[in-house]
């Protein structure tokens, strides 16, 4: 089980301090899919950081089966948005996924190559583990960082806007994935967007975050059938009212007044504004406009510093 329980956060600059966090109370039981969403700036890729041991709060705690987090710790994987940051390019994929495999030195190295090829097919790019990252696409490359957080084989994964630098059917098909990896496996996933759509399609619940100071406006239980598909699932009229009760709670905890600006440090590593799905509005006081991901450049040069 996971729990945060008063997580607060403060950031200090300029003479000044920030509140990125307030009051964050929620758990996550073992074996659940746990979506948070919040209007931007509102500290959601602070709270990950906090709940991965990455980033010490200002008060309050996190802790995995009772023990208390307190830095990186096995049992913890993260994904994150940037994908071409996480990957070495001068490594071949099955390298970037064996990776942390290497700190076990007690797993031999076939069983750490048989992990890898497992975890491949599971993500379905079992024949590209001699590539290297910038020979794949943004959604295969996704697909590689998704791989090696599965060869760790967590007990809970962290994923912050894993989808959010691919294109809407790149998205689509990583979003089926994860939920069918959930499935399989029973792992405990808690994943951060800023897609409404997204939040209630893959979640079984929807943390519900309010423009910073942060606190919880609403645990929403997500009332659909476990098995879903992006046609089935989207025209269900529960999905519908979900999306709207969603949205509804963060026009009204300040998701539509720009209110969030400021929150220096909370989501700058990996933000997005809040979106509404269906309309592709902004909820951060700035009005309906396109979506423009900002996907991390191709390295300059691919091959090893070494």
């Amino acid at each position: 089980m996971l729990e945060v329980t008063g997580l607060r956060k403060l950031y200090e600059g300029s003479g000044r301090q920030v509140e990125a966090l307030r009051d964050l109370t929620f758990r996550l039981d073992a074996g659940e899919l746990v979506c948070v969403v919040g209007p931007s700036g509102c500290g959601k890729t602070t709270l990950l950081k906090c709940v991965a041991g990455l980033l010490r709060p200002t008060s309050g705690s996190v802790t995995l089966d009772g023990a208390h987090v307190t830095g990186p710790r096995p049992g913890l994987a993260v994904v994150f948005q940037e994908y071409g940051r996480s990957l070495f390019p001068w490594m071949r994929v099955a390298e970037n996924v064996e990776l942390p495999l290497r700190q076990r030195k007690s797993m031999p190295k076939a069983a750490r190559r048989a992990r890898v090829a497992e975890s491949l097919e599971a993500v379905g790019l079992a024949g590209v583990h001699r590539a290297y990252p910038w020979e794949l696409s943004g959604g295969m490359q996704q697909r590689v960082a998704i791989a090696r957080a599965l060869a760790y084989e967590p007990e809970v994964l962290l994923m912050d806007e894993p989808f959010a630098a691919v294109d809407a059917q790149t998205r689509a098909d990583l979003e089926d994935l994860v939920r069918g990896l959930w499935r399989e496996r029973d792992m405990t996933v808690l994943f951060i967007t800023h897609d409404i759509d997204e939040a209630v399609y893959l979640g079984e619940r929807v943390l519900v975050l309010s423009a910073s100071p942060t606190v919880v406006l609403e645990d929403v239980p997500v009332e659909l059938p476990v098995q879903r598909d992006q046609l089935t699932t989207r025209a269900d009229a529960r999905f519908t009212a979900l999306r709207s009760r969603v949205l509804e709670l963060i026009r009204a905890g300040g998701g539509a007044s720009g209110s969030a600006s400021g929150a220096a440090g909370s989501d700058a590593a990996g933000g997005g504004t809040v979106t509404d799905g269906e309309s592709g509005e902004e909820l951060d006081g700035r009005g309906p406009q396109d979506q423009v991901a900002n996907s991390p450049s191709k390295p300059s040069n691919p091959k090893s510093p070494r």
